[in-house]
C-alpha cells in the first residue's frame, strides 16, 4: 500500500500546481530512438491482412511534446513503458514512467520538484532515510548539485570538456588517454561515449547519492540527445540526473525543440544502434513535425517504481510492483 500512498500524494503535488493528468497511448510507430534502449516490437494487421510494425514505447516522451505542441502548459503522466533486455533489482520489461512537463519554464525547476517530491515520498511513507546496497540519503536534505565536468575531475583525475570541441564533436583519443592515466582499461573498439559511460559507472555513480540526494547535471551535447545546448557553454547540455543512494532516478532536459538538430541526432543514435545491436527504429516524422510548433519547455521522466522501492524500504522493483512480469528465461 505504500505504493499507492506515494503515488496519490505526487498527483496531489501535481494538482496543486495546475498541472493536467494525460494517458498517452503505448502503441507508438517509433518506441524513441536512443542507441541502447531496446523495445518490445508488434504489428498492427488491417481487415485485408496488411501488416504493418507498431512498438510499445519506451517513454511516452514523444506523445507528451505533441500535446504540448498543442496547446498544453502543464502536463504529467503515470505512465506504462516497456524496454526489452533489461531484468534485475532496479529493472523491469515493464514500469511506470513518471514523465512532467513545464512549458516556459527552465529545468532549474525541475530540480526543484526532483528535491520537493523525494521530500514527500519520504514523509507519505513515513521515513527519514532512504538505504539501499549500503548506501543511505536523507531524502529531506537539499540535492548536492555538480557537473559531469566537475565529477570526472573529481573522482577520476579527467578533464571532460578537453575532449569535446565548441561544435559538440568529440576527442576519442584524448578522452582515452584520460582513462588511462586513471587506471581505467580502455579497447581499442571503445568510442567516446564507451568511454564516457565506463568512467560514469565505475568511477562517479558510486559515490553520488550518499547522504543528501545528487544532480548531476550539464551533461555533453552527445550525451543528451533531446535536449538543449546549454547558454553558459555549448559543449553541455541542459540535462540532469537525479540519483539517491548511487540510484538513477530522474532524467530531465531543457527540451530541444530544433526539428532539423533533434533528427540528424536520431539519425546518428540510429546509425549507431545498427552498427552495434544490427537493427534500427523508425523515426517519427509527427513527433518532429509537432517538435517545429512546441514552445520553450523542460521535462523529467522518473522511474516511480525505484522511488516506491526507496520509500518503502525494499530491495528489489519489483517488490513494489502489482503482478511483477513472470521470468522467461532461467
Amino acid at each position: 500500500m505504500g505504493r499507492n500512498a506515494v503515488q496519490t500524494a505526487l498527483r496531489g503535488f501535481f494538482s496543486t500546481q495546475d498541472f493536467i493528468e494525460v494517458y498517452t497511448a503505448t502503441l507508438q510507430v517509433s518506441p524513441g530512438n536512443e542507441t541502447h534502449l531496446h523495445a518490445f516490437t508488434t504489428e498492427a494487421i488491417a481487415i485485408d491482412g496488411g501488416r504493418a510494425p507498431l512498438y510499445l514505447h519506451t517513454s511516452p516522451e514523444f506523445a507528451c511534446k505533441k500535446l504540448l505542441a498543442a496547446g498544453e502548459q502543464r502536463i504529467f503522466t503515470f505512465a506504462h513503458v516497456y524496454r526489452n533486455r533489461e531484468r534485475g533489482p532496479l529493472h523491469h520489461p515493464e514500469f511506470t514512467m513518471l514523465e512532467w512537463y513545464r512549458v516556459g519554464e527552465n529545468y532549474e525547476q525541475l530540480m526543484a520538484d526532483c528535491a520537493a517530491m523525494l521530500a514527500l515520498a519520504a514523509e507519505t511513507a513515513k521515513t527519514k532515510r532512504f538505504a539501499f546496497r549500503g548506501m543511505e540519503t536523507d531524502p529531506l536534505a537539499e540535492p548536492q548539485r555538480i557537473t559531469l565536468a566537475e565529477a570526472f575531475d573529481r573522482y577520476a583525475g579527467i578533464d571532460l570538456l578537453s575532449s569535446i570541441a565548441d561544435n559538440g564533436e568529440t576527442d576519442r583519443d584524448l578522452l582515452a588517454a584520460g582513462l588511462a592515466k586513471a587506471g581505467l582499461r580502455v579497447s581499442s573498439d571503445d568510442t567516446w561515449a564507451d568511454l564516457f559511460s565506463k568512467v560514469l559507472v565505475e568511477k562517479i555513480e558510486p559515490h553520488l547519492g550518499q547522504g543528501r540526494a545528487t544532480i548531476l547535471c550539464e551533461y555533453p551535447v552527445s550525451e543528451a540527445a533531446l535536449a538543449r545546448p546549454s547558454a553558459r557553454d555549448p559543449r553541455v547540455a541542459e540535462r540532469f540526473e537525479l540519483y539517491a543512494c548511487g540510484v538513477e532516478l530522474a532524467n530531465a532536459f531543457g527540451e530541444l525543440t530544433d526539428a532539423g538538430e533533434q533528427r540528424r541526432r536520431f539519425e546518428h543514435e540510429m546509425s549507431e544502434k545498427a552498427r552495434i545491436y544490427g537493427e534500427r527504429y523508425p523515426i517519427d516524422e509527427d513527433f518532429l513535425d509537432a517538435l517545429s510548433a512546441m514552445p520553450e519547455a523542460s521535462g523529467a521522466a522518473l522511474g516511480f517504481d525505484r522511488l516506491a522501492m526507496l520509500a518503502t524500504g525494499a530491495s528489489r522493483i519489483d517488490q513494489v510492483m502489482w503482478a511483477p512480469v513472470a521470468e522467461v528465461f532461467p
